[in-house]
């Protein structure tokens, strides 16, 4: 059935509860890839890794409110085959600095926005995560991506913005990830078999099981605190970034970085030989 922009616009997602401590925030972090061909007892890896002076990795901010996408299967005036939806983009901010190492939260979310982009729809679900105390720690933003569901009459939307400069970046950081990744990453709470099974992954049109775009997503914001921030996690406010590819396991993910400020870092990523991430954006404190 075609998308109809009355029903679904401003629809609103049925909230979520989630609660973590420092045991979700490391297995988090490590299924991002911290620590893979690193000095395990360097202080920028154990800052994610170890109870001790545990700091959370920033764009952890999107798992809590992830489960309120379940939702978006059942609002009206949106039918779609799930086969055929991609992530598109994804906006985080952290609003509450530092992240708190546990604690229990609420996420609410609604329709924001649905563009036709002929090919396909960009449905924007906008989501807020709030502490029991009333606290907002996270806004996040998933642009998400329905192929066949274009046509419908909407706007195509603004242009992505926050184009890379033409010259040399002024920094690039490498990270590696393992055959693995995907099943270790999954373990955050985002476990389509897209991730995983062979069988599924064949008919979404890929020769194997991707990892997902938010461990990517991860990645990218890692080097940026580690190449500009000073390696200082609290200093991440946000990231805005558009996924042009997946990523395979066990590829080499490299973050390349123009400083437009001392606040704002724009962003593209690369692996296997092809940009993953482009249009990307990074704010500090």
């Amino acid at each position: 059935m075609p998308i109809e922009l009355a029903k679904a616009l401003g629809a609103e997602l049925p909230a979520t509860r989630f609660s973590w401590n420092e045991d979700t925030l490391m297995l988090y972090a490590l299924g991002a890839g911290v620590g893979i061909n690193a000095d395990q007892t360097s202080p920028n890896i154990l800052q994610y890794t170890y109870e001790n002076g545990l700091k959370a990795l920033p764009t952890f901010g999107v798992v809590p409110s992830f489960p309120a996408l379940v939702g978006m299967m059942n609002l009206p005036g949106l039918s779609f085959n799930p086969m055929m939806l991609l992530h598109g983009e994804q906006y985080l901010e952290v609003v509450k600095r530092p992240i708190p190492t546990s604690a229990n939260v609420t996420s609410k979310g609604r329709v924001k926005a649905i563009f036709d982009k002929g090919k396909g729809a960009l449905v924007v679900l906008e989501v807020t995560t709030t502490q029991d105390d009333g606290t907002v720690l996270f806004t996040n933003e998933f642009g998400v991506f329905l192929r066949g569901e274009g046509g419908f009459g909407g706007e195509s939307g603004p242009p992505p913005g926050n184009e890379a400069p033409s010259r040399t970046p002024d920094a690039v950081v490498e990270y590696p990830t393992m055959p693995q990744q995907a099943l270790l990453y999954r373990l955050s709470g985002d476990k389509n078999p897209l991730h995983a099974d062979p069988a599924f992954a064949s008919m979404g049109g890929f020769a194997k099981p991707i990892l997902h775009g938010l461990c990517t997503f991860a990645n990218v914001g890692r080097a940026v605190i580690q190449a500009c921030a000073g390696d200082d996690p609290t200093r991440f406010r946000s990231i805005r970034v558009r996924f042009v590819r997946p990523v395979t396991p066990g590829d080499t993910i490299t973050t390349e970085m123009w400083r437009e400020s001392d606040h704002e870092i724009l962003v593209t990523a690369k692996a296997g030989g092809h940009t993953v991430i482009s249009n990307a954006k990074v704010t500090l404190a």
